[in-house]
């Protein structure tokens, strides 16, 4: 895959006569990535590989991949080839016309189940509302200028949210469409329920919304029990009181409930505010290779 990407590349710039660098960043996969970094780097010195010591998700990924790369302007995309090469070189037209940001849209998603498509939907959907960005054809397949890239890299937060940041960060935005690829080789690692994890993590990251969440959530049980309390005082005063317990129960349990939830969510910020404050790097790397440098 890597070999395959790394040609397709070089084909098309070369073609277009831009000149590139490819940065490749292997996030502790465990098969032989690393290897397949190393041959395309022999075979193309403008290739360099960099290695993590461990896993340390995506968005460290494509930030130290930022970091490493030398141009003007710098690309983001997928290795799998779902992300078409081919944009590239629209991408690059529409820099050089002084756009700073180009998103890549999705025109169509390619082949998905139905079931992967419907939690797709109700992710960005839920993601778009909580970070008041429409997410619903966003990717991370972009291009940004120096500048921008620059901007991101000076965010000091640690846990962070790429595809959100390139809008909040502001610049000269223009947007191209595509229409993602089959991948090439493997299968996609996402599953429902990555989805689901990947959605809580960044709206958290980026968002006060879930909080927000909490805050409805007691204001509707404070109004749902002021309800109650007059419905109970007028049988009370009436002389039909409620017999038995059963309405008490589920109010315990539905404020306990709704408890739990609230302290979990707090909890959840909390936890990130203790991974900010402890100030460890985003990524750590054990290796790199390529440009001269030594391993």
């Amino acid at each position: 895959m890597i070999q395959k990407a790394s040609a397709r590349i070089d084909q098309i710039l070369t073609a277009e006569k831009i000149p590139y660098e490819i940065v490749f960043v292997n996030d502790g996969s465990k098969d032989n990535t690393w290897e397949e970094i190393e041959k395309a780097a022999q075979e193309n010195p403008n290739v360099t590989g960099i290695r993590f010591s461990r896993n340390f998700g995506k968005e460290a990924a494509m930030l130290a991949g930022l970091a490493e790369a030398s141009g003007d302007c710098c690309a983001v995309m997928d290795c799998d080839l779902q992300h078409p090469p081919e944009t590239l070189v629209e991408m690059y037209r529409l820099w050089e016309q002084g756009y700073e940001v180009i998103e890549g849209v999705k025109r169509t998603r390619g082949k998905e189940s139905t079931l992967h498509r419907l939690s797709a939907g109700l992710f960005y959907k839920m993601l778009s509302k909580a970070v008041k960005i429409d997410m619903s054809r966003a990717s991370d397949f972009k291009l940004l200028d120096r500048r921008a890239v620059e901007a991101l890299l000076s965010l000091p937060e640690r846990n962070i949210f790429f595809r959100a940041l390139t809008s909040w960060i502001g610049f000269k935005t223009t947007s191209v469409e595509f229409d993602v690829q089959e991948r090439t080789e493997g299968e996609s690692k996402w599953s429902t329920w990555s989805l689901i994890e990947y959605a809580v993590k960044n709206i958290v990251v980026f968002s006060t919304a879930a909080l927000q969440f909490v805050t409805f959530a007691g204001v509707v049980v404070f109004i749902a029990a002021i309800l109650l309390a007059i419905q109970t005082l007028a049988r009370y005063f009436s002389g039909h009181a409620v017999e038995g317990f059963t309405t008490v129960i589920l109010l315990i349990l539905m404020i306990g409930s709704l408890v739990m939830i609230s302290l979990g969510i707090i909890g959840y910020y909390i936890g990130k505010i203790y991974e900010e404050v402890k100030g460890r790097p985003r990524y750590i790397i054990s290796r790199k290779i390529g440009r001269g440098t030594r391993e």
